[in-house]
């Protein structure tokens, strides 16, 4: 078994999750704050080689229509730089509303302000992973 990293995307954010060894849950979660995307694909790399992972799985934002539009091609473009600098399988990940979900998860936890724009990215990766494991599961 090895890790699976799950990521959500963003132009000055990029939430980052990690499953556990066991590929079952989701452990690890955090924000790379990087607007520059040359670092942001350096950063994930290097993490996906610290971390041991075995697959990623990139958030793709697709429009509420099912079209993609300017956010799900940057993401095809990041899924195709990861997998040739990584060599790992890049899997693309609907994830319409996550977002909306992340906020709805941190009001629940009364989460505000600059926290919240600190951990929002981190807790939407963490649903695009844990959605993406739960599907793994089912499969089984």
């Amino acid at each position: 078994m090895a890790r699976i990293m799950g990521i959500d995307y963003g132009d000055a954010r990029v939430g980052i999750a990690f499953s556990d060894i066991t590929g079952f849950l989701v452990g690890e979660t955090f924000t790379l704050h990087e607007k520059n995307f040359d670092r942001v694909v350096d950063a994930i790399v290097t993490n996906a080689k610290d971390k041991q992972v075995s697959e990623i799985v990139l958030g793709y934002p697709k429009n509420m229509n099912g079209t993609i539009g300017v956010r799900g091609e940057k993401s095809e473009k990041l899924a195709e730089i990861l997998r040739a600098r990584t060599e790992l399988p890049v899997t693309l990940w609907d994830e319409r509303s996550t977002t909306v979900s992340a906020h709805q998860i941190l009001n629940e936890h009364n989460v505000r302000g600059k926290k919240r724009k600190n951990t929002v990215d981190a807790v939407a990766a963490s649903l695009i992973l844990q959605s993406y494991l739960d599907y793994k599961a089912m499969k089984k």
